[in-house]
């Protein structure tokens, strides 16, 4: 599936993207503060694209006119795990851009398309998002969607990372976005 915003392509991953990958997630300003390790070489980045970016709901985030080179990457996770539980009808978003695209509006624009989509093109009742303590720039795409406080983690463990973060989860119900979606939040 292709979803189209303004100036936006969200797309899926191939293989051919791991050059792009590799150039935009080994920045140290981008991984870390989602919670992953900056990529070291294109043969990793492939291997994300092989195992992470292969799930459903995993776009690549390109601009129009440029959609041979994605910038960032945008999901909707529709399975929970124990560590993560998602009720029936429920996901949640995760996203990240690539720094030479930051304060843009791109991650913004990228999400409330996920959004949409989620609510109605995937009919979910929620939609999660978190950010780590910190993380401004997530907390700041999270709020402009309409996303409302839901609790905190105070010692998240990130894996990949071998740390302990405070994490604060949004949520954003289907109720909540008719809401907003009826006062043109969402328009262009």
């Amino acid at each position: 599936m292709i979803l189209e915003t303004a100036r936006l392509i969200l797309r899926g991953w191939k293989d051919e993207d791991a050059s792009s990958l590799f150039k935009y997630a080994s920045d140290k300003r981008v991984g870390p503060a989602a919670g992953w390790i900056p990529h070291k070489d294109e043969n990793y980045s492939r291997a994300v694209i092989r195992v992470v970016f292969s799930g459903p709901e995993v776009y690549a985030i390109c601009l129009k006119g440029r959609e041979e080179e994605p910038i960032g990457s945008i999901s909707l996770t529709l399975e929970g795990s124990p560590e993560r539980p998602l009720g029936d009808n429920e996901a949640e978003l995760g996203y990240w851009v690539a720094a030479p695209f930051w304060n843009r509006g791109i991650a913004t624009e990228a999400a409330k398309e996920m959004i949409r989509h989620g609510f109605e093109d995937l009919n979910l009742s929620g939609i999660y998002c978190a950010y780590f303590q910190g993380n401004d720039r997530s907390k700041k795409v999270q709020e402009k969607c309409g996303f409302k406080y839901h609790h905190t983690n105070e010692s998240r463990k990130v894996l990949m990372l071998k740390e302990t973060r405070v994490e604060h989860m949004n949520l954003l119900t289907s109720g909540d976005w008719e809401n907003i979606k009826k006062s043109h939040f969402f328009q262009d």
